[in-house]
């Protein structure tokens, strides 16, 4: 927006202010913040890959630490350019004769942002959230904890069955007994497993998952995007296609990717065929 004239020719007035430079500078600003976010999206990447690769904990938390600080530039950035937003709009409502120290208005504003920092903000930085979530996923799915002695689902459930067994007063009819369980149990733990890797509107296995931010189930990226989108064409509310869901008004910015359930879809595929082989 131009600036604008004044009759004033006194010393300290403006003959004309204009915004148009700062405003060119604001863009480019925000176009930074791209570089932020495509920095913050290789930070969790990598911090993923290192879970996945059971990496040392020090690599990881290098990453962690990473994120960190994209996060707390892009706080910074942010409130720079609110600071000088408001500036600009308060010079230009005030409309003074004289023309203004822009540079220090701008910087107590900052300041006064800056001030108010605190780790709460971090919860407000879609990015820096997901990445948490993700990490803490996928360390449910690929860590196996220690205080098991590395030991996986099956192997539990083969101890407890075959404790079982020892107390029975029949050995032998125990054991067998507990052999044929153990077959029932596995099959029902691979069995959800799996289920938690279809999608809810193929009922295939999901390729590209993504989540629902509101109430946080999972679906195929294609399925959903174009479900929304014709819903949307009809003037209608898109619904969680999952069967009990009380979201009955989704919409494209709800769904992130699910970097988590992709890498687990994809260790489970692996872990088959070198089974199957």
């Amino acid at each position: 927006m131009p600036g604008r004239s004044t009759s004033s020719s006194g010393s300290g007035s403006t003959g004309f202010i204009s915004f148009s430079g700062v405003e060119s500078a604001l863009s480019s600003l925000k176009n930074f913040q791209s570089c932020i976010s495509s920095g913050m999206d290789t930070a969790s990447s990598v911090a993923l890959d290192l879970v996945e690769t059971q990496t040392e904990v020090s690599s990881e938390y290098s990453m962690d630490k990473a994120m960190v600080e994209f996060a707390m530039m892009d706080r910074e950035l942010n409130h720079y350019l609110k600071a000088v937003q408001s500036t600009i709009n308060h010079v230009k409502e005030e409309r003074s004769e004289k023309i203004p120290d822009l540079k220090l208005l701008v910087e107590k504003k900052f300041l006064a942002l800056q001030n108010k920092n605190s780790d709460a903000d971090f919860q407000n930085n879609e990015k820096f959230v997901q990445f948490k979530q993700q990490l803490k996923e996928l360390k449910k799915q690929s860590v196996k904890p220690k205080e098991d002695g590395g030991q996986n689902e099956f192997d539990k459930i083969k101890d407890k069955d075959a404790s079982r067994a020892g107390n029975e007063r029949d050995g032998l009819q125990s054991d067998r007994e507990a052999d044929s369980t153990e077959g029932v149990d596995e099959d029902m733990i691979v069995t959800q497993s799996q289920t938690n890797f279809i999608c809810p509107i193929t009922q295939l296995e999901m390729k590209k998952p993504v989540k629902n931010k509101v109430c946080g189930h999972t679906y195929e990226e294609e399925a959903i995007v174009r479900m929304i989108e014709s819903k949307h064409k009809r003037k209608k509310k898109a619904c969680c296609p999952k069967i009990g869901c009380s979201h009955t008004d989704m919409r494209m910015s709800d769904l992130i990717q699910d970097e988590a359930l992709r890498r687990a879809i994809e260790s489970h595929n692996k872990k088959r065929r070198r089974q199957s082989n």
